[in-house]
């Protein structure tokens, strides 16, 4: 249920009914609105109709029952889009468009500072970079691990780019909180729900990405389960689903972009790389991505592919990066937003 205050009305008012709907037993969440706030009572749907008794506190002026599944992220608690800050004064979901360039995976302290210098000189405001990276096989490199976690630290200290990287198991999320600005959840693990909780605890932006063969409303409900345990700074990252077509590596959903923009008020991440696979294509994709109206882009770029050890083809060299984000910022403008 989504309890509507009044305009005007003071905190001694929304502490009551917050500790109202507590003693009702469900969870309370705040969302603060321009003009008012927004409580969403969460809990077991089948005694949600107690709830309706709140209308006669002071200060409330309307009790509503949120009919979608995903209660916290949908438009019906969040009418206006939620802008998120991701550390070293960026922000994502509002006129800025958010570009996050790095490599696939961190490999030397030479590697992530050319990289870092390079992508941030092209506008990118968001260093990415895989210090824990889970592959289909076995015997592929699976990261550098803490290591390269203090690099990433080392080059946001060079570049003061906040960094975002991939926590792979419940077990990192705190070794990896300690280092990273925002925590990106791969495709792999979007329903992996024993991390969704432990990163819904976190007071870290949380990048999730949708799962190959993940419908729209259940990318939501992934999403629910980090905003049900109290972190709102949830962006949400389309990458590609997996079809019958082999000539890329994923098929770029871009009509997700639109879509969740009428369900959610979450930003919207376009990831072209993985979508693709192929550095030629990620260009194109990326234009296309802005004009459909997404929040940011994120981008792999490496000094030298050929020598990568993970995605080497889908990565852009700096000097590529470049001229793309040159074109980027026409696309931008044209969609009414900056980079």
């Amino acid at each position: 249920m989504i309890i509507v205050m009044k305009h005007g009305a003071g905190k001694e008012e929304l502490a009551e009914v917050k500790k109202r709907i507590r003693e009702l037993g469900y969870k309370t969440h705040v969302i603060h609105g321009e003009t008012r706030n927004v409580l969403g009572a969460i809990g077991d749907e089948r005694g949600k109709s107690v709830l309706q008794s709140l209308e006669s506190l002071p200060g409330v002026e309307s009790v509503v029952p949120i009919l979608k599944p995903y209660k916290l992220a949908s438009r019906e608690v969040k009418l206006e889009p939620s802008i998120i800050d991701l550390g070293n004064g960026v922000s994502i979901g509002g006129e800025k468009l958010v570009v996050m360039a790095g490599p696939c995976a961190v490999e030397s302290e030479d590697q992530i500072l050319e990289t870092a210098y390079a992508v941030k000189a092209s506008g990118a405001t968001v260093l990415r970079g895989g210090a824990f990276k889970p592959r289909t096989s076995p015997y592929s490199f699976q990261g550098m691990e803490e290591e390269g976690l203090k690099l990433l630290a080392l080059a946001r200290e060079a570049t003061g780019l906040p960094v975002i990287t991939e926590v792979v198991n419940p077990r990192d999320v705190e070794l990896v909180a300690r280092y990273a600005d925002i925590l990106q959840v791969g495709a792999r693990n979007v329903q992996n729900f024993a991390l969704l909780k432990m990163l819904g605890r976190l007071d870290k932006p949380i990048l999730l990405k949708r799962g190959m063969a993940t419908t729209i409303q259940e990318f939501l409900m992934s999403a629910e389960y980090i905003l049900a345990e109290g972190n709102q700074r949830v962006i949400l990252c389309e990458r590609g689903i997996r079809t019958f077509e082999t000539a890329t590596r994923n098929t770029l959903d871009l009509s997700a972009v639109p879509v969740l923009k009428e369900q959610t008020h979450l930003p919207v991440v376009i990831d072209p790389s993985h979508a693709t696979g192929h550095a030629r294509l990620v260009p194109s994709m990326s234009y296309a991505a802005v004009a459909a109206g997404c929040d940011g882009l994120i981008i792999e770029v490496h000094p030298c592919p050929e020598k990568a050890t993970s995605d080497g083809p889908q990565s852009l060299r700096p000097e590529a990066f470049a001229s793309m984000m040159e074109k980027v910022r026409a696309f931008a403008a044209v969609a009414g937003k900056t980079i």
